[in-house]
């Protein structure tokens, strides 16, 4: 074989293992390009998505150039919605699904949006997020995760690979090795964990444990640092972790994914190209890249890099070719998945399993002889606190109880306050009428809560209800909905109103 052969091989080997993001919501000229060129999988967000329809356009399109390609996307039905960002997410979520705690209803959610992605043509989820969520100050985590218990994570884990496989898409557990006691957000800087392996073998790796007894199709790595596994190397780019622990005492021979290799906690070390090389050595099998740099010259830069790399001596070839492999082979289940599926329209509406488990979910805490009663009687007035955004959340993403709730009872006034923006008389505008606090992770910050205190010594009667994780149980009348979707907003303003169903479903 010539240099010049040899090179374009490692070429098409380096563009099976690339999983790019793009921008549009058709695909560019440059994906249709690479995809002929031996480009194994494109990963969708929230900024090539319209609707259902326009979605299964663009997936066919892609299959047009490739029909085995592999079309992922990081859906984890719960606040991270790509699918249905524009509107909020119809389900609840996985620490709803874990307040419920029935597997079954967990199983059925999870196959619901199976066939709801599989309809759109995606074949690869980067979900369920299986972190157990054991510090409650946990900054990016939170209700992304199904509870602070192991066992319980782990149940429902099962259970939700189950599900979104059984509706014809493969799933993709997050973040190996656990990213659930951390502090620091992984997209800005390099998470400790500083647990001992008996620690972590009984809390951290036991849902990836149930994720591969369950049959994950993939497994995505986490930018963490863990000592006891590796002192030296992140998750992503430890041998000892990957190979040593992932593939052989785990037994796992599905596709390994590395979150973003853009991210901060890697590419500020060691840059998106050094990230990747580094990663594919260490076992990844496919990288993530273009959530924020979504551009063929990043992907040709990555691409370049993996080829020379393997050259220099540095990656060595059998280790790419076996990702590559190991991306063929998922991308033959994908195929298969889709060819054992029925035909299923592509859904236009919001999931109704969904609404039911979200009003599983919510719990209601009275405390006092005094509490005010539920249903409200009449219009209220809403005050919601905004928290910083969480970045893993996109941004656009609507969440909130006070437009559900207006929708119900006409004359429902709202405002929502970010840190340093909230008013000394916050409850004025609430005077003779029910006044409702609205408020996500009110544990995790210091000015939310002096509002809350503020506005509660005024208001006794004033009903909290929480949107993130209920740490803190505040108010006479404390009403938990375990994540902030739309469909957890929903749940919450019908009981608020007294359990009229929402319209506009």
């Amino acid at each position: 074989m010539s240099e010049r052969q040899r090179n374009a091989n490692l070429a098409a080997l380096a563009a099976a293992v690339l999983q790019p993001g793009f921008v549009g919501t058709v695909p560019p000229a440059w994906i249709c390009r690479w995809l002929g060129d031996g480009l194994g999988s494109v990963v969708l967000f929230s900024r090539n998505v319209v609707d259902p329809g326009q979605v299964a356009e663009l997936t066919a399109a892609l299959r047009a150039e490739r029909p085995d390609v592999i079309v992922a996307i990081d859906e984890e039905a719960g606040d991270v919605t790509r699918i249905e960002s524009g509107r909020g997410s119809s389900r609840p979520g996985n620490l709803a699904l874990g307040a419920v705690d029935d597997p079954a209803l967990t199983e059925q959610v999870a196959r619901d949006l199976g066939v709801e992605l599989a309809a759109a043509g995606i074949t690869l989820n980067y979900a369920p997020d299986v972190d157990v969520n054991s510090n409650p100050d946990n900054p990016v985590i939170g209700v992304r995760s199904f509870g602070a218990d192991p066992s319980l994570v782990a149940r429902h884990t099962t259970a939700w690979v189950r599900g979104l496989q059984s509706g014809g898409v493969a799933a993709c557990a997050k973040h190996f090795p656990g990213h659930g006691d951390t502090r620091v957000d992984s997209h800005h800087d390099l998470p400790r964990i500083d647990a001992d392996r008996a620690r972590l073998h009984a809390v951290e790796l036991a849902p990836f444990r149930a994720a591969v007894a369950a049959g994950v199709q993939a497994v995505m790595t986490g930018h963490l640092l863990v000592p006891a596994l590796d002192p030296n190397l992140p998750a992503t780019l430890s041998d000892r972790i990957l190979g040593g622990l992932l593939r052989e005492e785990m037994g796992f021979d599905g596709v390994v994914v590395t979150d973003a290799v853009e991210m901060g906690a890697v590419a500020d070390r060691y840059g998106f190209a050094g990230a990747a090389v580094r990663a594919l050595a260490a076992g990844a099998d496919a990288i993530c890249v273009g959530g924020e740099h979504a551009d063929e010259e990043t992907a040709r830069h990555l691409r370049d890099a993996i080829v020379d790399a393997v050259v220099a001596g540095e990656l060595p070839e059998e280790r790419l070719a076996e990702a590559a492999k190991r991306v063929g082979q998922l991308a033959a289940w994908t195929v298969a998945a889709c060819a054992a599926r029925s035909a299923t329209p592509v859904a236009t509406a919001g999931s109704a399993v969904g609404l039911a488990a979200a009003r599983l979910a919510v719990r209601i805490t009275r405390c006092g002889a005094t509490a005010t009663s539920l249903p409200l009687t009449g219009p209220s007035h809403v005050v919601e606190f905004q928290p910083p955004h969480n970045i893993a959340i996109g941004s656009e993403t609507p969440w909130g109880v006070a437009a559900p709730l207006a929708d119900l009872v006409p004359g429902t006034t709202s405002v929502r306050y970010v840190e340093n923006s909230v008013p000394a008389d916050l409850a004025a505008a609430a005077t003779g009428r029910p006044l409702v606090l609205v408020v996500r992770d009110l544990h995790r910050h210091a000015w939310m809560r002096d509002a809350v205190d503020r506005a509660l010594a005024v208001r006794p009667d004033a009903v909290v209800v929480e949107l993130g994780v209920p740490a803190l149980v505040t108010g006479a009348v404390h009403v938990a909905t375990h994540g902030a979707t739309r469909a957890a907003g929903r749940a919450a303003a019908e009981l608020l109103a007294g359990g009229a169903v929402s319209p506009g479903w």
